[in-house]
């Protein structure tokens, strides 16, 4: 079933749900710049979303996550299922726009009409993520796309982010960085749902999945879910349908035990908070007007604290 919308001045909204792949990228466009407009379409298009499995993908830069996105992208074409692809870039410290590196490594899915594929600054969002990233999944996941990819900057210790947005959380992992298991070191070992040991055919590799699973034995013991861990060289399209099953395997077991709705509400928790917090904000700083401004500067002046001003303002009476 697909949804009727009726308010959007162009019909945008209508336009995205009928699979017009030049409104969905106008309507990611207004959620990216973060108008009242892109604010009106995700509520417009709220409802008919719900049904795509979000699988977020991260890792730690150089393990190779675009090029596993990408083959994964051509197992699940080759099934018939629509894909979309939230690639959150590093931002160019001069336009502040995405460096699109993601995006020119998935460019055979270009032409593709059942792949969209969508490169999305970071712009200083810690976590791994873009401000826009929930709205954009949104519309995505409105316009009808089966799976939808969500892939992090790579930045380390602050992608577990991503499990707040996904499904499944896909960590990617590679041998010969340094350490045998970097996950410890990111901090990721705990959102995971699935691992992925990537350039598989480097040496190291099967000594790098004992020590992930030896990891997981050790603190995972007492969950449902145990991940597994698939060795793939994404390069050739090596494990990538064993990673795609594993996928699909902790999809079903989140259906079947009831943790799929636990996840749902979590994110929708998240997501209220972020907006609630977004529009306070905006709301404080329309009313303290100047005051704020002047509050930044006795602070870097060191005459008032931090929490002072902030009770002084959020106190402010108003007008």
């Amino acid at each position: 079933m697909r949804w009727a919308v009726v308010g959007n001045s162009d019909n945008l909204a209508q336009r995205l749900l009928n699979g017009d792949k030049r409104a969905l990228a106008r309507a990611l466009s207004k959620v990216e710049r973060g108008a009242m407009e892109g604010q009106q379409l995700v509520a417009e298009l709220f409802p008919a979303s719900g049904n795509a499995h979000i699988i977020g993908v991260t890792g730690s830069p150089g393990t190779g996550k675009s090029t596993l996105v990408n083959a994964l992208i051509r197992h699940w074409r080759s099934q018939g299922k629509r894909v979309g692809v939230v690639a959150v870039d590093p931002s160019s410290p001069y336009s502040g726009g995405a460096v699109l590196g993601d995006r020119i490594r998935m460019s055979e899915h270009t032409n593709d009409a059942g792949v969209f594929i969508r490169s999305m600054a970071s712009r200083g969002t810690l976590g791994g993520l873009s401000r826009a990233t929930g709205d954009a999944v949104t519309l995505l996941d409105a316009a009808g796309y089966d799976l939808i990819l969500v892939e992090t900057v790579g930045a380390g210790q602050s992608e577990v982010e991503i499990a707040k947005e996904a499904q499944t959380t896909v960590v990617v992992e590679v041998p010969g960085l340094g350490d045998d298991v970097q996950a410890i070191k990111a901090g990721l070992m705990e959102i995971a749902d699935v691992f992925a040991v990537n350039k598989a055919d480097h040496p190291r590799a099967q000594q790098t999945a004992l020590g992930l699973r030896m990891m997981l034995d050790i603190a995972n013991h007492a969950y449902l879910w145990k991940p597994p861990i698939v060795k793939t060289i994404a390069t050739r399209g090596e494990g990538v349908d064993k990673l795609a099953e594993a996928i699909e395997q902790h999809r079903q077991f989140l259906a079947e035990s009831g943790q799929l709705a636990q996840r749902q509400r979590k994110r929708a928790s998240d997501e209220l908070f972020r907006v609630l917090r977004r529009e306070l904000f905006r709301q404080l700083r329309e009313r303290v007007g100047d005051d704020y401004e002047a509050a930044v500067a006795r602070i870097a002046a060191r005459e008032q604290d931090p929490y002072s001003a902030a009770r002084e303002l959020l106190e402010r009476p108003e007008s």
